[in-house]
């Protein structure tokens, strides 16, 4: 039965953890913005395809803005709690922390299970097409935009140079169009002034140029003998292509086989089928390298197990004729070569396979790691926010980020580590909980027996007997 000390816990956490996570959710997406501003900016992205971008990112970014969130907020609620002496009234009616952590710790475990779902059916969907977008992005040409004076060269084929454009942004003046055929030399087009518009469907760019003239050199280019023309023209229309301006749809499917953009269930299934594999490389070892090899096949059992009496204390090139000595040289270094060139091969393609396999369990981990990583910087927070006893955004903030900032670069360097294969994917996918556990109880120790851990008069008293003490050794 809900009481109303929990009810009054809920809702002081409630308020926190909705401002902590947007705030969260807004640093990390404003981060992958600047991150990539350079491939953004300039490509005349229409209105839906950046809410569209904003939408997958935050979606992407919700593992870490959760954590974050459940972290600061519990320290924030805990801390007001304690500034308030409300918790001091809490424990003076024989409530035992643990007790009043007990609904919060309740709606944590809520929001770890949704986002355990959210990880495993939602997360898997977004980044696929952030993917897919972000490559659409990142490969289409930057927007149409031709300026005074410069030369401008993206629409392929062409150079276009305009001395002076009119304030309707569409009269231009001393135009020059250079066409890169890539023949004997570039044609040319000159004019005194014109018309540039783009057709009402955006795939075309039209020149209406007048008073001008028109250079071509046909002929090629292993013969001297060719024609220079010079076409005047009072009036005169170039149509540019622009359909390579326009944003390409790359279809989802080319990236669905990345291992982020996977289910558990998936996850299972491609694992399976990797790590059957192992055998298979066996097989291959011995399919490629006894062809060069002859005399394995005559090795038995025990050809292999069993050791000469005698030492040989001479070369085996002392038994063989001088006549073909060097054709035995040069055969056994030929098949020392295939041998180590095939078990090259093999062993590159195995480490392929093994960094694959490593990748996919690191995404099977990581479905787990959110939500027992939701959980465990509760604990962190709630006792934490308890000892320090202060709210607001001052000191709560510096201890959130400290804990987050630890847990990141377990995180980071435990799947770096797994990723190498200097660890088991298990111990770098779970080092960060590993640490933060033992942390986690031991700040809860010290918050159920009102410890001054971070009492400043507390570590002053301390400092000043031990001064003390050490004046009188030299009495």
């Amino acid at each position: 039965m809900i009481k109303k000390l929990d009810i009054l816990i809920i809702r002081a956490f409630v308020g926190p953890f909705i401002a902590t996570f947007l705030i969260a959710m807004f640093v990390l997406v404003m981060q992958f913005f600047w991150l990539y501003i350079d491939d953004l900016v300039g490509k005349g992205l229409e209105l839906s395809i950046i809410l569209q971008l904003i939408v997958f990112v935050a979606a992407n970014v919700i593992p870490l803005a959760l954590p974050i969130a459940l972290l600061l907020s519990s320290i924030m609620t805990f801390g007001n709690l304690g500034e308030t002496f409300e918790i001091v009234a809490i424990k003076s009616a024989g409530i035992p922390l643990l007790r009043f952590m007990q609904p919060l710790l309740i709606v944590t475990l809520f929001i770890s299970g949704i986002a355990f779902l959210f990880s495993n059916n939602i997360i898997p969907v977004a980044q696929l097409k952030l993917a897919t977008i972000k490559y659409n992005i990142i490969v289409s040409k930057p927007s149409f935009d031709i300026k005074e004076g410069v030369f401008y060269d993206k629409i392929e084929g062409y150079v276009i140079k305009l001395g002076k454009k009119d304030k309707d942004d569409s009269t231009i003046h001393d135009i020059v169009i250079y066409e890169k055929n890539y023949n004997l030399q570039d044609n040319i087009l000159i004019a005194e002034k014109g018309i540039m518009r783009v057709t009402p469907d955006k795939q075309f760019l039209e020149f209406i140029l007048n008073n001008g003239v028109r250079y071509t050199e046909r002929g090629t280019r292993m013969t001297t003998n060719t024609e220079y023309i010079r076409l005047g023209f009072k009036t005169y229309k170039k149509v540019f292509d622009l359909k390579s301006f326009s944003m390409n749809s790359t279809t989802d499917s080319a990236f669905r086989y990345d291992p982020k953009m996977l289910s558990i269930r998936q996850l299972n299934t491609t694992i399976d089928s990797l790590q059957q594999g192992d055998t298979l490389y066996q097989k291959r070892s011995v399919i490629e390298v006894n062809p060069y090899l002859p005399f394995s096949r005559f090795a038995d059992t025990g050809w292999v197990k069993t050791k000469p009496a005698v030492v040989a204390t001479k070369s085996f090139l002392a038994d063989i004729p001088d006549s073909i000595k060097q054709l035995v040289l040069e055969s056994s270094i030929s098949n020392i070569s295939n041998v180590k060139n095939s078990i090259s091969i093999i062993a590159d393609d195995y480490e392929r396979k093994r960094k694959n396999e490593n990748a996919h369990l690191i995404e099977w981990h990581r479905k787990f790691t959110l939500p027992v990583a939701c959980v465990v910087l509760f604990l962190i927070g709630a006792p934490l926010g308890a000892i320090i006893r202060k709210g607001g955004l001052g000191a709560p903030l510096v201890f959130a980020i400290g804990f987050f900032v630890i847990f990141h670069l377990l995180n980071t360097f435990g799947e770096k580590l797994a990723h190498e294969n200097v660890t088991s994917v298990f111990t770098g996918m779970w080092i960060s909980t590993m640490v933060l556990v033992p942390i986690g109880v031991f700040l809860t120790y010290k918050a159920m027996r009102d410890s001054q851990l971070f009492n400043q008069e507390a570590y002053y008293r301390f400092f000043s007997n031990v001064k003390k003490f050490v004046d009188n050794l030299h009495f």
